[in-house]
């Protein structure tokens, strides 16, 4: 199980990262991106309804019938989501309202359901989540890269820390959603540039 384990955390780290490779949960991206406290909040939501997620479907995986897999899926993704919801309004309520509607869109989030019909339908509990934790951390570190560039060249601050003086013009494109694309899409440019370069070396 640890080979495995070890697998499939380099998988979802590197070669079949959910947003660089996959592109899915862009909706994300574009949405909680322009600020990096804000993203880091998303992120970690999103993981902890990932891990446990698959790790609930991949438990009950054999009792479910197949007809109804998917909304038995839905309803447990729902309801750790609804747990992260209510945990950000009690005790980070600003960054609650702030988030707004998009914690509640974890739940049709592609990765998500897509990591709990892909793998934990087919594999035991223990393995499902680690799939879920490290999908999870794959997607978050992407997005806490793009927040960051988003954050200091759209409002010249890190963590809402002002970093870059008044000299800096803002670039106010990155607080709004083509900056997200533009920033995910340079990002997935440079990974797959490496990789393909790389390649061509192992080739030679």
């Amino acid at each position: 199980m640890t080979s495995k384990a070890s697998k499939i955390t380099l998988a979802n780290l590197g070669r079949d990262n959910p947003v660089f490779v996959q592109i899915l949960g862009i909706c994300s991206t574009l949405a909680v991106t322009n600020v990096m406290k804000n993203t880091l909040v998303m992120c970690l939501g999103l993981i902890f309804a990932t891990a446990l997620s698959n790790f609930t479907v991949s438990l009950l995986r054999k009792w479910i019938p197949g007809r109804i897999r998917m909304m038995v899926s839905t309803l447990i993704i729902a309801f750790y989501v609804i747990l992260v919801d209510i945990v950000l309004k009690a005790y980070l309520p600003d960054i609650s309202r702030q988030l707004g509607p998009y914690v509640g869109l974890i739940i049709t989030n592609c990765i998500v359901m897509g990591r709990a019909e892909a793998f934990a339908m087919t594999n035991k509990p223990g393995i499902s989540f680690v799939d879920g934790l490290t999908s999870g951390i794959g997607y978050g570190y992407v997005l806490m890269i793009i927040a960051f560039f988003r954050e200091l060249l759209g409002s010249g601050t890190i963590w809402g820390i002002t970093v870059l003086g008044e000299w800096w013009v803002k670039w106010s494109i990155m607080v709004m959603a083509p900056g997200a694309f533009f920033m995910l899409a340079v990002f997935i440019w440079i990974v797959q540039g490496s990789i393909l370069t790389q390649k061509a070396e192992v080739k030679k």
